[in-house]
């Protein structure tokens, strides 16, 4: 049976759009995004050893706490807020029906 749950993303552009996202696959934040083909890179293949996946939380749905790989990652990424998280470390599940978020800029 398909678990599917609906994860609003922000791109870039500021550009907001409803994705479904299956539950039942372990798949997270930043596979979502790149089966969507967002500019999302995941350079590091979701291992929290990049900032490729960098996200902002935007609704209040309950979260795992990020690793210390996570903060550590985190610490030296660009446009750091206190609602940042790495895609990668956010895994897709049923409790996270209506997740909002947003794609965070990358340095140039």
């Amino acid at each position: 049976m398909e678990h599917n749950i609906l994860v609003t993303i922000v791109d870039r552009n500021g550009e907001s759009k409803e994705y479904e996202a299956p539950t039942d696959m372990g798949l997270n934040v930043m596979e979502l995004c790149k089966s969507y083909e967002l500019p999302v890179e995941g350079t590091c293949g979701g291992m929290a050893l990049c900032a490729s996946c960098h996200v902002y939380v935007m609704s209040d749905h309950e979260l795992t706490e990020p690793t210390d790989d996570e903060l550590a990652m985190l610490d030296q990424a660009f446009f750091v807020k206190p609602n940042s998280r790495l895609g990668c470390q956010i895994k897709l599940k049923d409790s996270l029906d209506g997740l909002k978020l947003v794609l965070a800029p990358v340095a140039s």
